[in-house]
C-alpha cells in the first residue's frame, strides 16, 4: 500500500538529505546563538580559585554589591529634603485686598480712629511692611508628613529661583504668624495699632506648601549621582593568586572585571567569531551524532524520517530553553527533558534514547549556558531513563519510573546546592517545586508516545500490546484457518520471549512478532504439516511446486501484513525468519528424482534477507527449533541438548547469523533458554545425581 511506496522513496532519499536537515538545524539555532563573549573562570564567593595568578589587562572599576547599592539609596531616602514653594504672587494680592479693606474700614470709622486719619500713610505703610515679612517669609501650609518631623527637620524652600535650607522650628505657621502679629503690633510706635489688626489678621494665609514634582525631580538626581563602583583595578595589577580565596572584596573584583571583559568583546565587533565559534560547536556535536547514526544505528540513519524525528528534540528544546529563560518568570528546570530519551526508548532502544539525550543537553547547554550542573544533572537523569523499565503497558511500573527521575533530579540539585552555597540555608528551595513541575510535565510521553508513533510511522509498546491480543483479525483468521500453525506460533513465542528477556531484548516485540511470523500459512493452510491430519498433500505434488507453495508462505506473510497495516519491524520478521535458508527436504527429494536436479537450487532458497537485528535472529532459531523439536521420538534432556546445539550451529554454518547484532555471550544464553523451555514443553524429568553409597 501506501506505506510500501513511502518506504521506498525514504530508502533512496541518498544520504545528503540527512546532512542537508542537519545544516538546517544548525541554522535554526544559529539564531539563539549568544553574541557576547564568555568568560572562562567559574567562581564563587567562599570558593578557592583554582586557576592560575589573575592579573588584570586593563583598567576596570570595581563595582559595588548590589546590596551597597541598595544601602546608598537607603541614605538619601532617609536623608532627603522635600521642597516647598512659596508662591510669591500671593503678596502682592494680599497687599491689593489690605489697601481695599483699609479704605472701607477708614471711611465707616473715621471718628473713633482719629490718628489713622492723620497718619494714614503710616498705617498703611505697616500693614504692608507685616504683608511682606510675613508672606515673603513664607507660611507653611501643614501637611501630615511634617507632622511627625523633629524640630530639626530640614526642608528646602524654593524662592523663585533660589533655594535655602531651613529647620521646621524656624518656618512660620499660621499660628506663629497670628502670634507675632498680635505681639508685635503694640510696639509699632502707632497710637492705634488695633485698626491694623483684623484688617491683616484674615489676609496672613499659608502660601508655603509640598512641591512633589521638583521634590521627585531632585531626588531622582541624588539617586542617579550615587557611584556604582568603589575603587579602580589597574592595569596589571594582581586580582587573585593561586589557590587564593574569593573573599567578597575579591568577588567584587572578579565580577567587575568579567562583565568589563564581556562588554569590551561586543563592543570590539568580535562577536562575529564568537558566533562562527558556536556554529563549530553545534555543527562538531551534531556531525557526531550522525556518525553515530550511520555507523552505529544504521536502520535508523537509512530512514530519513528517524533523522528528522531524532534532531527536532534538538531544536525543540534550544528554542524552549531560550523561551523560559527569556520568559524571567519561569524556571528552566521546569523542562521535561526526560520525554524525549523515554519516547525513543519506546520506539528504539535505550543506547539511542541516551545518545540523542546527551546530545540534546550539550547543545542546549553550549548555547543556552544554564551551566555546567544543568548538564551534569540531565546526563544524571538520561541514566535513569536508561536503566529504568519504562513500561508504557503499564500506568503503574511508567508513574514510578518517572517518579524515580524527580527523585534524581531532586537529590542532585540539593547535593550541587550544598557545593556551591555549602549551607543549607542558602539552597533555592523553590527550584524544587519547579522540579515537581518537571516531573509532572514528564507524564506527557505517555499520550505522546501513541501520537508520534503514527505520525512518524514507528512502533510502540504500546501498539505491539494491542497487537498481541489474539481477537486481531489475522490471528482470528489463523485459528480459524490454520490452527496447527497458531499452537506452532504460540509455542514460538513462548520461547523467543523467554530467551529475550534474558539477554535484554526487546521480549515484546519478539512475541508479537513470533505470532505473526507464519501468517502467510492462512492462504494454503493444508500443505504445513502442522495443520494436516494423516494425509499429506505434497505426496502428489512436483518437489519444486512443494518448494514454492512452502517458500510463499514468507512473501504471502508479507502481502497480508501489509494489507492489515501491520507495523514494518513486525513485518520484517516475516521476511527474515527463514533468512537465506533453503527448504532441504524438497530439494534433496528433487535432485534424488532429477539427475540435473541441482543446477535447480535457487529455486528452493527462501528470499530473505537474513535476520540483522538480536530479536530477528532470536526468532529464527525460536521457529526452528520448535518445529524440529516436535520430530523428537522420545525427548530426553541429552537429546533436546543436542538438538538445540545442532540448530544453531547449522544457522551459523549457513551463514545466517553474519548480519545478526546478536554476540556469542547472546547466543549462549539463548541456548540456555532454549533448553529449559524445551524441556518444560515436553514435561522431561530433571534427572537427579544418584547418591554414591
Amino acid at each position: 500500500g501506501m506505506k510500501k511506496i513511502l518506504n521506498k522513496i525514504y530508502v533512496r532519499i541518498p544520504n545528503f538529505a540527512k546532512y542537508l536537515v542537519a545544516g538546517i538545524v544548525v541554522f535554526a539555532l544559529a539564531f539563539l546563538f549568544p553574541t557576547n563573549a564568555k568568560f572562562k573562570y567559574r567562581f564563587g564567593m567562599g570558593q578557592a580559585w583554582l586557576y592560575d595568578d589573575l592579573v588584570s589587562n586593563f583598567d576596570f572599576a570595581i563595582k559595588k554589591t548590589p546590596e551597597e547599592i541598595i544601602e546608598d539609596k537607603g541614605i538619601i531616602e532617609r536623608e532627603f529634603s522635600p521642597y516647598y514653594q512659596i508662591e510669591l504672587d500671593v503678596v502682592k494680592d494680599k497687599k491689593k485686598a489690605f489697601s481695599k479693606a483699609f479704605d472701607e474700614q477708614l471711611k465707616r470709622n473715621k471718628a473713633s480712629f482719629p490718628d489713622v486719619v492723620k497718619n494714614t500713610e503710616g498705617y498703611l505703610a505697616y500693614g504692608n511692611y507685616v504683608l511682606d515679612k510675613l508672606l515673603s517669609k513664607g507660611v507653611l501650609k501643614m501637611d501630615t508628613f511634617l507632622q511627625h518631623q523633629e524640630n530639626d527637620f530640614v526642608i528646602n524652600i524654593l524662592r523663585g529661583n533660589v533655594t535655602e535650607k531651613q529647620t521646621i522650628q524656624n518656618i512660620l505657621t499660621p499660628e506663629k504668624a497670628h502670634n507675632w502679629l498680635s505681639d508685635s503690633l503694640p510696639y509699632s510706635r502707632l497710637k492705634e495699632p488695633e485698626f491694623l489688626l483684623p484688617l491683616l489678621e484674615p489676609l496672613i494665609t499659608p502660601n508655603l506648601a509640598f512641591n512633589a514634582e521638583k521634590t521627585a525631580n531632585f531626588k531622582q538626581q541624588e539617586l542617579e549621582k550615587i557611584n556604582a563602583s568603589r575603587g579602580m583595578v589597574k592595569s596589571g595589577e594582581l586580582i587573585i593568586q593561586k589557590n587564593g580565596l574569593v573573599t567578597t572584596g575579591v568577588y567584587q573584583k572578579l565580577i567587575s572585571y568579567k562583565e568589563q571583559y564581556e562588554a569590551d568583546y561586543l563592543n570590539s565587533r568580535k562577536f562575529y567569531l564568537i558566533l562562527l565559534g558556536y556554529g563549530i560547536l553545534t555543527g562538531l556535536v551534531l556531525s557526531l551524532f550522525l556518525f553515530y547514526l550511520k555507523y552505529h544505528v544504521s536502520t535508523v540513519f537509512l530512514k530519513l524520517r528517524w533523522v528528522i524525528f531524532l534532531l527536532s528534540w534538538v531544536v525543540i528544546y534550544t528554542y524552549l530553553m531560550y523561551g523560559v529563560k527569556a520568559s524571567g518568570v519561569l524556571n528552566p528546570y521546569m523542562i521535561p527533558f526526560c520525554i524525549a530519551p523515554i519516547v525513543i526508548k519506546n520506539f528504539y532502544n535505550r543506547e539511542l534514547a541516551f545518545v540523542t539525550h546527551v546530545i540534546t543537553a550539550l547543545i542546549v547547554g553550549l548555547i543556552n549556558s544554564p551551566g555546567y550542573e544543568f548538564i551534569f544533572l540531565q546526563v544524571l537523569t538520561g541514566l535513569v531513563v536508561v536503566f529504568q523499565r519504562f513500561d508504557t503497558r503499564y500506568w503503574g511500573n511508567f508513574f514510578k519510573s518517572i517518579l524515580s527521575i524527580s527523585i534524581v533530579y531532586a537529590l542532585g540539585y540539593i547535593g550541587l546546592s550544598l557545593i556551591e552555597e555549602s549551607s543549607f540555608q542558602n539552597i533555592n528551595w523553590s527550584v524544587l517545586i519547579w522540579l515537581s513541575l518537571n516531573g509532572f510535565l514528564t507524564l506527557l510521553a505517555y499520550p505522546m508516545i501513541p501520537l508520534l508513533g503514527s505520525f512518524f510511522g514507528f512502533t510502540s509498546s504500546i501498539t505491539l500490546a494491542e497487537l498481541s491480543d489474539l481477537n486481531h483479525p489475522l490471528l482470528r483468521e489463523l485459528s480459524l484457518k490454520a490452527p496447527g500453525t497458531l499452537q506452532h506460533s504460540l509455542q514460538v513465542a513462548n520461547l523467543a520471549e523467554s530467551a529475550a528477556k534474558l539477554i535484554g531484548a526487546n521480549d515484546l516485540l519478539v512475541k508479537v512478532a513470533a505470532l505473526y511470523h507464519d501468517i502467510g500459512k492462512t492462504v494454503e493452510p493444508m500443505y504445513f504439516i502442522e495443520n494436516q491430519s494423516g494425509f499429506n498433500l505434497h505426496d502428489n505434488l512436483p518437489r519444486l511446486e512443494s518448494a514454492r507453495i512452502i517458500i510463499a508462505h514468507v512473501t504471502e506473510g508479507v502481502r497480508l501484513a501489509n494489507k492489515y497495516g501491520l507495523p514494518d519491524l513486525v513485518t520484517k520478521f516475516i521476511e527474515t525468519h527463514h533468512g537465506t535458508t533453503y527448504v532441504e527436504y524438497f530439494y534433496r527429494m528433487h535432485v534424488r528424482e532429477n539427475p540435473e536436479g541441482e543446477k535447480d537450487r535457487p529455486l528452493f532458497r527462501y528470499p530473505g534477507p537474513k535476520p540483522r537485528t538480536k530479536e530477528e535472529t532470536i526468532l529464527m532459531l525460536a521457529d526452528s527449533l520448535e518445529a524440529t523439536s516436535k520430530s523428537l521420538k522420545n525427548p530426553n534432556g541429552d537429546s533436546i541438548d543436542e538438538l538445540v546445539e545442532k540448530i544453531v550451529g547449522d544457522k551459523i554454518t549457513l551463514g545466517q547469523l553474519e548480519d545478526s547484532a546478536l554476540s556469542f555471550e547472546d547466543l549462549e544464553k539463548c541456548k540456555q533458554s532454549f533448553k529449559q523451555i524445551l524441556k518444560n514443553i515436553h514435561h522431561v524429568r530433571i534427572e537427579y545425581p544418584t547418591a554414591k553409597l
